[in-house]
């Protein structure tokens, strides 16, 4: 594991340097946003639409929701309850909320699954992010961001749903699934194709991401509980559910090892768009994604071999 999350580092950081680095005549800006908009509208797209397509829906793919809704339900209420001991304002409050919540499940979690776990994971990853953490996130998170917020943008978490192309494309793979029709060799080779890129993409745009100027001492007391509860306790949560649930040992693998990933990137829009503290949230994504590179190890360890 060690191994594979020094390899996504590296891209991670090429990344960052090619944000410094990119040639002037397009902002770097526009550079990460031409990258995310390739990955989200086009080539997630086709990832999702091909594994799902051919995965195994039943009812183990319930219990990967329940996995995830408990972690994020129990993220919710622990940094509820820890901010309270902090002096902060809405803003900060708002975004601290959607950093500990919300993990970084696709653009990190699906790339070190795959490497450590091997490609029948990406079905396991996809069905954690697109069947509960997207939704939650564009419905209840986009309102809890709204009431945190001093934006008076109007809020419709169901067309936010809509405007989500991953989401579209589960619900056209899942009809597909459901109705056993046969997915052609060269159907399944294009979307393979494009498929390839998003690993690589991913990286690249979460280190174009980062904001290594967002760190501030002043952060690090509000940033520890975020740490704490996204790296350590929305893992061991999701551990105690899949046995619960009596998952098998290698789902239970991935779900603890996506449960324990670094602050979602994508927060950092919804922070912006809803005038949260984003600096804070960035400072939180770096921070947790710097961390994680040994508490991912130490976890992925410690869980059942695969």
């Amino acid at each position: 594991m060690l191994t594979t999350m020094m390899q996504m580092g590296l891209l991670i950081a090429f990344g960052s340097v090619w944000q410094l680095l990119a040639p002037k005549h397009i902002p770097a800006l526009a550079h990460r946003r031409a990258l995310t908009d390739l990955v989200f509208y086009i080539l997630l797209p086709a990832l999702v639409l091909d594994v799902i397509w051919g995965a195994s829906i039943d009812v183990t793919s319930m219990k990967i929701s329940l996995v995830a809704l408990s972690g994020l339900a129990v993220s919710a209420l622990l940094m509820w309850f820890m901010l309270r001991f902090y002096t902060t304002n809405q803003a900060q409050k708002g975004a601290l909320m959607m950093a500990a919540i919300f993990p970084n499940a696709t653009y990190l979690g699906l790339p070190v699954t795959n490497q450590v776990l091997g490609s029948w994971s990406n079905s396991v990853v996809l069905q954690y992010d697109l069947f509960a953490c997207t939704p939650v996130l564009m419905t209840l998170g986009i309102l809890m961001a709204h009431h945190f917020g001093s934006t008076e943008r109007s809020v419709h978490p169901l067309r936010e749903l809509t405007r989500v192309p991953p989401l579209w494309a589960v619900a056209v793979a899942m009809i597909l699934n459901l109705l056993a029709v046969p997915r052609p060799e060269i159907v399944h080779n294009t979307l393979a194709t494009l498929s390839g890129g998003v690993v690589p993409l991913m990286l690249i745009a979460l280190g174009m991401s980062l904001r290594w100027d967002t760190i501030r001492l002043r952060f690090l007391p509000l940033l520890l509980p975020v740490s704490v509860i996204s790296l350590l306790i929305a893992p061991f949560i999701a551990l105690v559910t899949s046995y619960g649930l009596a998952m098998p040992e290698q789902i239970t693998t991935a779900v603890v090892l996506l449960s324990a990933m670094p602050t979602m990137i994508f927060g950092i829009v919804i922070c912006e768009r809803y005038q949260l503290d984003s600096a804070i949230y960035a400072a939180a994504v770096f921070l947790t994604t710097l961390i994680s590179v040994v508490s991912l190890t130490l976890w992925f360890h410690w869980l059942p071999a695969v």
